[in-house]
């Protein structure tokens, strides 16, 4: 094995990407068994802020949850709105660089009703200015919200639980291996 691959294969990044892979996966099982679980009840968000807080390569941190996506969007599907979507997983991952030095549940839950706000006025304000589903007004962007107003329980319950899972699960597994926190600088 090449040195530099052997570099990347650390038990932090392994355990990181298991993490990942299994947030990836719900993502998946979300898609193709509908009724069990809510449609926005998904793990990106979460995904975004977590890379964000953990991942010491900052491109790493942009890359892994975008990719996920890309992934998954791949085989659940392509629309119109994804760039917009994408930004707003950036936009977690800009939150997520914000934990790096405050990782406590109070900010994390913090960050988690925030990105999960951001990306229900964003898309919706989306879906509103580039599709002809509601009027170009102020009446007609407020039926918007109104309408995506059913959504967001799951969006936050899901950014909130996947948030927990990820940041409770990897502090847990820290406890028990404390080489997995040890962090390479950040870039």
């Amino acid at each position: 094995m090449p040195a530099a691959v052997a570099r990347l294969i650390t038990p932090r990044a392994l355990t990181l990407s298991v993490l990942i892979a299994l947030a990836v996966a719900t993502r998946l099982v979300i898609h193709f068994i509908p009724g069990v679980i809510p449609y926005n009840f998904t793990p990106v968000e979460a995904l975004g802020l977590f890379g964000g807080a953990w991942f010491a390569d900052r491109r790493s941190a942009f890359m892994v949850p975008l990719a996920a996506m890309a992934v998954s969007d791949l085989i659940i599907g392509l629309y119109p709105l994804l760039p917009l979507i994408y930004a707003c997983i950036a936009g977690s991952v800009l939150l997520g660089f914000r934990l790096r030095q405050r990782r406590g549940v109070l900010a994390i839950a913090t960050a988690a009703v925030v990105s999960s706000t951001g990306f229900f006025v964003i898309t919706n304000f989306g879906v509103w200015a580039s599709t002809g589903m509601y009027p170009h007004n102020p009446a007609g962007l407020l039926a918007c919200y109104v309408a995506g107003l059913p959504f967001y329980p799951a969006t936050l319950a899901g950014t909130l639980l996947w948030s927990a899972i990820l940041f409770g699960g990897y502090a847990l597994l820290t406890r028990r291996w404390p080489t997995l926190a040890a962090a390479a600088p950040a870039r």
